[in-house]
């Protein structure tokens, strides 16, 4: 699916006035999917990521297409800004200087390996995310975590830890899924 400028901007522009509509009201805005044209009512999963002067202040989302795109990105973003846990609520003293990206998900795809050192050979820096399972632990990073973590081992680890592994942790229960992101900002 084809995403233009022009959907870009509408998913932005939903996704801010959901932020605004959440500080007024407390509540995420409740979108028309009449209004929207059909690429952005397709069920997609995505991200909302929110930055004030390059600094993390929240990002939440979904790994599996439960709702249309649009809904989900002004649902994440209320989220974003107001529901996770690492963050205070968001404050209107913020708004000017917040940043949003979005990230829309392909379909997570297994990675199949024999190893730790083959799935660390076949992870594509800066262009895979990746969920890890294991048993009810699970964990995500989107490609943009490349940036902080380049190197793969470093990555994994990281994974492992926010799958609340340890992170030199194996086992061959060990389950990863790739996926891939369209950005938008």
């Amino acid at each position: 699916m084809l995403l233009t400028k022009a959907h870009h901007k509408q998913m932005l522009d939903s996704a801010k006035s959901s932020i605004q509509h959440g500080l007024q009201t407390g509540k995420p805005l409740k979108v028309k999917l009449a209004d929207f044209p059909k690429e952005l009512i397709i069920e997609r999963a995505t991200f909302v990521t929110l930055s004030i002067h390059h600094q993390l202040r929240g990002c939440m989302g979904m790994v599996k297409p439960i709702r249309p795109l649009i809904e989900d990105i002004t649902e994440n973003a209320y989220s974003a800004a107001f529901k996770d846990p690492r963050f205070p609520v968001l404050e209107t003293s913020e708004l000017n200087h917040l940043k949003i990206h979005l990230s829309i998900l392909t379909p997570a795809e297994p990675v199949l390996f024999v190893s730790e050192q083959d799935l660390l050979t076949q992870l594509q820096p800066g262009i895979d995310g990746l969920i890890l399972e294991y048993g009810y632990r699970r964990g995500t990073f989107l490609p943009s975590v490349w940036e902080s973590l380049p190197e793969a081992e470093q990555f994994l680890q990281h994974l492992k830890q926010k799958a609340g592994l340890a992170p030199g942790y194996w086992s061959d229960n060990i389950r990863v899924y790739r996926y891939r992101t369209e950005m938008i900002a």
